[in-house]
């Protein structure tokens, strides 16, 4: 064969053997099949269980093996506390007005699904003002996945029906972005397909769910088997080495008890359980031995599985949803899993002593904020520094609060809650729009028993902190503090923007489930009409830029998250449906609103697949 036909020759195989190494991965034994227990023995598999996945995810062999994988845990599940008040008999002039209510969020949550159907189906996001289409994560049609639980609790069955059959065409082995946002990922897609296929039954959703988590453990296959929380999927998928990174957001790497655990309560496969298992048994070692005992840092090590070093600790931003899951885990397997409270208790001791303030208000209302709690060694001393920061993400610990308070039986904890979830409700009323910045700064109480208002100190606090001269004359002082746009009450605002946020009325719906306080059906309904009103577009909603704008209409940002369908319409139009429509003595809600079913005691002695 000449020279230039064999160069030729030879470069052909080269080119498909490497096309073949880019596009196929390598195979992984069959899936094994779902484990059954019958009064928590385990029974020998059943030829029976679910098919294999043929994904490439599914098939990909693992670089490290767990060797040691630890099985679901067995037992009878425990009667815990009941969660919801028992609601009396409703006139029908409240039932009326409760209905007309729940029908605009209705109505407004189907005006955005009939803009997000025409012009972005399938796609991530929808813009609600130039009718774009966004897709920030991963382009697997986010909003669709996270509002398939919300078409069901709607009942907007042909549009659920219809979502549903385009979602099972959703390719999770095509991957657009380089990177994967693993958490976001676990919560609304994961999270999505679990709690709409509990609420219906349906088993394409449950395989969907199968193929995400697959993909989701690859994230996992490293040294230890602690999960890269930003994963190169591409390399991943090639077949390199991975290695869990130094610098983790806390909330990234600890929030996917609720999904994982649920996925093998599910499917019998102990895989996704053991993987969450390991990060929470490292928190649980270190939790007493961090700069501020009980609680982690917001950034922690992976790699060398230290999750205690650094300095800054909040119930908010970067670190909430590990918070969140710890109550909720331990409602979900029926308290199966007792360090789950454990965990919950102790750090939740830390931070109604160390996070929470009382802050400084016209009005001297009883409410609480939840800032941040920097801790630091300085010359053998530890000094710790509260920042009076809040923030509209950290609303949802007043519902955690009273949620974990009801589940562990401490009503202290109840009480913070609703103090919490009051001063969120506060600080959307005193605002000139109606609605809550993203974040904020207020002047704490020196007591929490006793705080009155004293405007002079409040004055001098917002003029220090924008940088003018505390002396300055008093009616220019108010005038400077007036176009800078700070309602009393508040020293600064740190970020104006609304973007269509979800927490505030995710405690306003929690506390109302658990203590029927009437008032909160008002403050919600207050809550929603200044939201639709302010941003409403032709198409849809859209954020906001700033909420402290008193002229005209506020300027819109032309971004619609997924989760303006997934949560914050879904719980508003929970908070007016009737009150056992997704029980909270039956689901919990993930950190993206998705309801899953509650593991709750049978009388039949035999504990099912899916039941632990």
């Amino acid at each position: 064969m000449p020279a230039f036909g064999r160069r030729k020759t030879v470069a052909f195989f080269t080119i498909t053997l490497c096309l073949l190494f880019l596009y196929s991965f390598r195979q992984l034994d069959p899936a094994p099949p779902s484990l059954s227990y019958n009064d928590g023995v385990p029974k020998k598999p059943k030829p029976t269980g679910p098919p294999p996945l043929k994904t490439k995810w599914a098939k990909l062999k693992p670089k490290y093996p767990v060797r040691d994988l630890r099985p679901l845990p067995t037992g009878q599940p425990q009667a815990l506390p009941k969660v919801q008040k028992d609601f009396g008999p409703e006139s029908d002039a409240a039932r009326d007005v409760r209905l007309k209510r729940r029908d605009a969020v209705k109505a407004s949550f189907q005006r955005c699904w009939r803009s997000y159907r025409k012009l972005a189906w399938l796609s991530d996001e929808l813009k609600p003002i130039s009718g774009g289409k966004h897709n920030p994560f991963g382009g697997w049609g986010a909003t669709l996945v996270d509002s398939l639980d919300t078409l069901w609790i709607m009942d907007l069955m042909d549009e659920f029906e219809e979502a549903v059959a385009a979602a099972t065409t959703i390719n999770f082995d095509k991957v657009s972005a380089q990177d994967i946002n693993v958490f976001e990922t676990n919560i609304r897609y994961l999270g999505g397909f679990l709690a709409a296929y509990d609420l219906s039954g349906d088993k394409r959703l449950l395989t969907k769910a199968r193929e995400v988590g697959e993909m989701l453990y690859v994230a996992f296959d490293t040294p230890n088997r602690m999960p890269l929380t930003r994963w190169n999927a591409w390399a991943a998928g090639w077949g390199k080495a991975q290695v869990a990174d130094d610098h983790v957001l806390l909330a990234e790497i600890g929030s996917f008890s609720l999904e994982f655990i649920r996925l093998s309560m599910l499917t019998g496969d102990p895989k996704f359980y053991d993987a969450v298992q390991r990060i929470i048994d490292r928190l649980h070692a270190q939790q007493h031995s961090t700069g501020l005992p009980g609680m982690w840092p917001i950034v922690v090590n992976a790699r060398r599985e230290d999750f205690g070093q650094h300095h800054d600790y909040t119930l908010g931003a970067m670190a909430d949803s590990l918070y969140e899951y710890l109550p909720k885990t331990y409602a979900l397997v029926g308290g199966l899993l007792p360090v789950y409270r454990e965990m919950y208790e102790a750090s939740m001791h830390t931070a109604i002593e160390h996070n929470l303030f009382r802050p400084m208000l016209p009005d001297e209302k009883d409410v609480l904020v939840s800032g941040l709690v920097s801790s630091k060694v300085v010359e053998g001393e530890t000094v710790r520094n509260l920042r009076p920061e809040g923030q509209h993400l950290v609303c949802f610990a007043g519902g955690m609060l009273a949620l974990g308070g009801r589940l562990v039986g401490n009503q202290t904890h109840v009480e913070k809650g609703e103090k919490l979830t009051d001063g969120c409700i506060w600080t959307y009323q005193a605002m000139p729009l109606g609605i809550m910045p993203e974040t904020f700064h207020m002047l704490p109480c020196n007591s929490t028993e006793k705080c009155p208002w004293e405007e002079e100190k409040w004055r001098d606090a917002v003029l220090a902190k924008i940088g003018l001269d505390r002396n300055m004359d008093v009616e220019q002082a108010d005038e400077a503090i007036l176009r800078k746009g700070i309602p009393k009450g508040f020293v600064s605002i740190g970020d104006a923007r609304y973007m269509l946020r979800p927490e505030a009325i995710e405690s306003v719906f929690i506390l109302y489930r658990i203590t029927g306080r009437m008032d909160l059906l008002e403050s919600a309904w207050k809550m929603f009409e200044a939201i639709e009103e302010n941003t409403k577009t032709p198409l849809a909603n859209s954020a906001l830029w700033d909420v402290t704008s008193t002229e005209g209409k506020p300027e819109l940002s032309d971004s619609m998250e997924s989760f303006w369908l997934g949560e914050t319409l879904k719980y508003f139009y929970l908070m007016f449906s009737e009150p056992d429509l997704i029980s909270l003595d039956e689901y919990v809600f993930n950190t993206e609103a998705h309801p899953l079913k509650r593991l709750l005691p049978s009388p039949d002695p035999v504990v099912r697949k899916g039941e632990i």
